[in-house]
């Protein structure tokens, strides 16, 4: 029976190479650093893909918190006097009608119909559906 060498035997792994590490890089980028990063001090245009590019704004910036209301909900943010485009929290929505509340609520002096519309543009913000 010939002699298997070790590089060619099945499920043994070839000697390393006399007089380099098997750390060491290979080709080109002898003095890179491995993984997914660019080596350190190493500069150069960055590769993009040829596709386009994707829209900025996801599908939630688009909803009455989000970044870009639609005029409905635009006029709710203006009684309930919040910023007009941007992103909003919840909680920033409930302060806010609390503090409009305590201003035009009828057991306060204010006038029903205005805590109505307060009250729908609460609704309206929260997505939440009007009793």
């Amino acid at each position: 029976m010939p002699a298997i060498s070790p590089e060619r035997s099945v499920g043994r792994l070839a000697p390393p190479l006399a007089g380099r590490s098997q750390d060491a890089p290979t080709g080109d980028r002898a003095g890179a650093a491995r993984g997914f990063g660019r080596a350190q001090g190493e500069r150069g245009a960055r590769r993009r893909s040829g596709g386009r590019r994707r829209p900025a704004l996801s599908a939630n910036d688009w909803g009455p918190l989000g970044k870009h209301p639609d005029l409905d909900a635009i006029v709710a943010r203006q009684r309930l006097h919040l910023p007009l485009a941007g992103r909003l929290t919840p909680l920033q929505v409930n302060q806010a009608w609390k503090r409009c509340a305590a201003e035009h609520h009828p057991d306060r002096g204010g006038d029903h119909a205005a805590m109505q519309r307060v009250n729908g543009a609460r609704d309206l913000l929260l997505a939440r559906d009007p009793d």
